[in-house]
């Protein structure tokens, strides 16, 4: 407490010297907002937020020449976070067009994500990052996976050889591993990658297993991929191939007294855990695709994706498909539970949603996706940590993004109300700041239009 008083007294000091033509013409003030410190879930009520050059410059109780910031906006009874993290997000590669591929990048912006993990990398994505990151692209702050290593393109020791080294050279943030690889193609990928370090991160090969994965030191697994296949004992003596939609068709054989050892290796091999969660609760889940489609952010997506969505849908989890609302029920609860304990025991979680996916629009799935961590019983604050300060910590950025504190990058939410009362106040965005540029509600709207507009043309 005593360290807090002295820096928001110095800070005080700071922002109350100088003179007006000390204000840059860049500038952008924040008056009387209440700050979420996603670290501990404390407020500071009604600061005064100067932003310059794409930095949050300074944090104050009070700040002199107010009125001479070129740009001011009044966050009266409202609150400031860090921009969310999607960290599992796909992006349109050609030949979709370049308008698609924009529009897509600010569905997430729209919502307040202003970081996204690209999951399925392609080469013009590694220039999309290039422009977020200096500014001439209004978009997130962008992390592109490799290409995928699966089981047709990974499947021998010496392609996987050639292809980690191909895309590190290439610059690729991380590697995407997908199913289908072979265990000892697998056991050459971590090698590659760990001796031309380049971190790797997805699903988990059925050859593979969940122990072997964790122990092998995945920067991430995503979906939960592997933990339920984990959860059936040896003695059951299933065929790992017959796992069906990420251990669906074992659900009447797991032992979830198993959850904790799964747990303990997890945290002990330092794997975060990406749930996905919605992508089971809306694309493999006993909804009606008619029922999805009537939801308001489907007018985002052109018309030949929804029908593409609907037939996907229909087939994996319509009334013709072998999914049982009873076997899926006891499904979903085992997966809440596992995502409970990493989330209580585990290394980490981080927020994803796996977007766009069937039924899964940008953006505005990192909304379902929270309500499904709700329901598997995280706290407001455990979620808004998963898509902030968790991903800063998970790329070993925490120095420029993740909190709202000075010198980091001005990545910012203005709410109008506060998310760790409800979680839900994370749709009520006000405005955001990506890389320092901000988009108001009204921006965010009439580009919302457009993009509706657009789509339905489509």
């Amino acid at each position: 407490m005593k360290k807090t008083i002295l820096f928001l007294a110095l800070s005080t000091v700071f922002a109350c010297s100088g003179t007006k033509n000390d204000i840059s013409p860049t500038a952008i003030l924040i008056t009387n907002v209440n700050i979420v410190d996603v670290s501990d879930g404390n407020l500071q009520e009604n600061m005064q937020v100067v932003i310059d050059s794409g930095t949050i410059k300074i944090i104050s109780e009070a700040i002199d020449h107010a009125k001479a910031y070129p740009v001011q906006i009044d966050g009266t009874g409202q609150y400031l976070i860090p921009g969310l993290a999607e960290m599992h997000a796909h992006i349109p590669e050609p030949p979709a067009a370049q308008q698609r591929i924009e529009e897509t990048l600010f569905l997430y912006l729209s919502n307040g994500i202003t970081t996204i993990r690209g999951m399925l990398g392609h080469p013009s994505q590694l220039e999309l990052r290039r422009r977020a990151k200096d500014g001439s692209l209004i978009s997130p702050r962008i992390l592109v996976s490799s290409p995928s290593l699966n089981g047709r393109s990974a499947s021998t020791k010496e392609q996987v050889i050639n292809l980690v080294n191909l895309y590190k050279e290439e610059g690729y943030d991380f590697l995407k591993i997908h199913p289908g690889v072979p265990l000892e193609a697998f056991d050459q990928i971590v090698q590659s990658a760990r001796e031309v370090d380049i971190p790797f991160a997805g699903h988990v090969p059925v050859e593979v297993g969940i122990r072997h994965a964790l122990a092998s030191k995945y920067a991430s697994i995503d979906h939960v991929d592997g933990y339920l296949e984990g959860l059936v004992p040896d003695s059951e003596g299933v065929s790992p191939s017959e796992n069906g939609f990420f251990g669906y068709n074992f659900t009447p054989l797991a032992d979830t007294s198993l959850i904790d050892d799964l747990v303990d290796l997890t945290k002990e091999n330092q794997v975060w855990v990406v749930s996905t969660q919605s992508l089971f609760e809306r694309w493999f889940a006993p909804i009606s695709s008619d029922e999805l489609l009537q939801q308001p952010e489907m007018k985002y997506m052109p018309a030949s994706t929804l029908e593409n969505w609907k037939k996907s849908k229909d087939g994996m989890s319509g009334p013709n498909s072998n999914l049982n609302k009873e076997q899926w029920e006891e499904f979903i609860a085992i997966r809440q539970q596992l995502i409970r304990a990493l989330q209580s025991n585990g290394h980490g979680l981080l927020l994803g949603s796996d977007a766009p996916q069937v039924f899964n629009v940008p953006g505005f799935s990192i909304h379902h996706e929270i309500q499904g961590l709700i329901r598997a019983g995280l706290t407001p604050l455990e979620i808004l940590q998963s898509g902030t300060i968790n991903p800063a910590r998970f790329f070993g950025m925490e120095n420029i993004f993740g909190e709202v504190k000075e010198g980091l990058q001005a990545d910012l939410v203005l709410l109008q109300a506060n998310p760790l009362e409800d979680v839900s106040a994370l749709k009520l965005v006000s405005g955001v700041i990506v890389n320092g540029k901000w988009l108001s509600k009204k921006t965010i709207d009439e580009k919302l239009d457009e993009i509706a507009k657009n789509a339905k043309d489509n």
